[in-house]
């Protein structure tokens, strides 16, 4: 592949100079908007002139709309450092945002435009994502990275089945577990990567004695035994195959957090937050496998969004406000507002994990819950918007 040429020094807006810059605000912003407009939806009170049930549009903004967003800010700031080549920045990110824009306008008018149009237009901004990581990864011969393209491009493939299915069949249950999968297995690759080193490196200052074991053997076990339940959850979740193989799961991923020393970090709450939301996935598996062995007491919804609002969401806002700060000049230190937010998004994924557990006081726990994301992330867009939007300090 032929790299496309890029000047080595950029004048233009400092919102386009790095990939996190417009993809973390953006990103956080449609997550408070993706709420907003759900909650109205989902007590019938509106609809979209969309092609999507209501229910099946959440599903689909928040893992394949907010999610790659996200995704991209990380990959687009993360993998110069891993190849040592220069940024997407200036027009080629700004066109990349741009085909992002259309495709959540594209979803939301799929009732007027036609779904397969839509299903086009949503599918080329993850296309264009993979194609450029697929780029720098191959110029920069960053072959270890491979797994995060590989994963890339099949959560592409789960987006297009999810258009599929749900025009064929009015849901898209299965394309929305492998999403959910996908998703989580770059949660494990990545964050198993930056959670222990950024630990390393804060305790190696500041409090010495114990550290965060280094990547081996139980890390791969662990991923590995973690990749097999999801695979096994995503076919059939109410298997006892599943149940069992989710159950072990569990088991591994909290060994593997064990390991990473979190406890040592609580005067550092953006490293806290880190081990925090990392622990939201063996707590998915465990709650996963009740369900699958327990139908009747523990809703199979609980496990998902121990996931989706808990490991996906305070990964992501705990990520965001971290590389905001680092990449843009600031002292890597959570301040009271900052600390508010990742309050709100954990009592955000809990009171969403307890409205699957405790039907009786769904409404008001599902109101806590949205009331709290949108807090979280709508505090963020204002909060760090100026670090984003003004040049390095």
């Amino acid at each position: 592949m032929t790299a496309i040429p890029r000047q080595t020094t950029y004048e233009g807006p400092p919102m386009l100079s790095y990939g996190f810059r417009p993809f973390f605000l953006i990103g956080a912003g449609y997550a408070a908007l993706a709420i907003l407009i759900w909650s109205p939806q989902y007590f019938g009170e509106a609809t979209l002139a969309g092609v999507f049930p209501p229910g099946v549009w959440h599903v689909h903004e928040m893992l394949f709309g907010f999610v790659p967003a996200v995704i991209a800010g990380f990959l687009l700031t993360a993998i110069p450092n891993w190849t040592g080549r220069l940024p997407l920045r200036g027009t080629p990110l700004l066109a990349l945002l741009v085909v992002w824009i259309l495709g959540r306008a594209a979803i939301g008018l799929s009732g007027l435009i036609g779904w397969l149009p839509a299903l086009a237009i949503d599918c080329a901004f993850l296309l264009i994502l993979a194609a450029t990581v697929a780029r720098e990864i191959v110029a920069g011969k960053n072959w270890r990275n491979l797994a995060v393209l590989a994963v890339l491009a099949l959560l592409l493939a789960s987006n297009a089945a999810f258009h599929l299915e749900a025009h064929y069949t009015g849901s898209a249950v299965h394309a929305e577990r492998a999403g959910v999968a996908l998703v989580l297995v770059l949660i494990m690759l990545i964050g198993g990567r930056i959670v222990p080193s950024f630990t390393h490196n804060w305790l190696a200052k500041t409090t010495p004695g114990r550290l965060p074991a280094a990547f081996g053997r139980v890390d791969q076990i662990s991923v590995a035994i973690a990749v097999i339940a999801l695979l096994a959850w995503a076919i059939e979740p109410s298997s006892r195959l599943a149940g069992i193989l989710l159950s072990i799961g569990a088991l591994a991923q909290a060994a593997r957090l064990t390991r990473w020393a979190g406890w040592l970090t609580w005067r550092n709450p953006l490293l806290l937050m880190l081990h925090i939301a990392y622990g939201f996935v063996p707590i998915g598996f465990a709650l996963s496998a009740s369900a699958a062995f327990f139908p009747d007491a523990v809703s199979a919804s609980a496990g998902v969004h121990a996931w989706t609002a808990g490991a996906m969401g305070a990964m992501i806002l705990a990520v965001m406000t971290r590389a905001s700060l680092g990449h843009t000049g600031r002292e890597l230190r959570a301040d009271p507002a900052t600390t508010v937010l990742y309050a709100a998004v954990l009592v955000s994924a809990f009171s969403r994990i307890g409205a699957a557990l405790d039907p009786g006081h769904a409404t008001s726990l599902l109101f806590l819950s949205g009331f709290t994301w949108i807090a979280a992330f709508l505090g963020f867009a204002i909060g760090y918007g100026p670090l984003l939007t003004r040049p390095r300090v």
